[in-house]
């Protein structure tokens, strides 16, 4: 049986609030992390960043989430891989983790 992470998923990349910063990082624009995303999946990461907690870890099930946005189950799993290939999110089932953005340009 697979072990459960019940915290963040990636220590050294907990999000941190900064000025300037509401619950999304202006860098989301400015660095171009939207640039090459899915209106689905930037949907799913504004859900994460919504309703994770302060380390930026979600607990939320695939299901539950496909009711609120709403998503397939399929579209949910493209919607994570490319939140996945763009270092916005980390995924370890059940855990969803929106990671602190990279400094710089993409």
């Amino acid at each position: 049986m697979a072990r459960v992470v019940y915290g963040p998923i990636d220590r050294d990349r907990i999000r941190v609030i900064r000025e300037g910063f509401g619950w999304v990082d202006h860098r989301f624009v400015r660095s171009r992390y939207i640039d090459g995303c899915s209106p689905q999946a930037l949907a799913l990461y504004l859900f994460l960043v919504t309703v994770a907690d302060a380390d930026g870890v979600s607990f939320w099930s695939d299901k539950a989430t496909c009711e609120r946005l709403p998503l397939s189950a399929a579209e949910l799993l493209v919607c994570r891989r490319e939140l996945i290939d763009a270092e916005l999110v980390v995924y370890a089932k059940p855990v969803s983790q929106v990671l602190q953005l990279q400094g710089g340009q993409k």
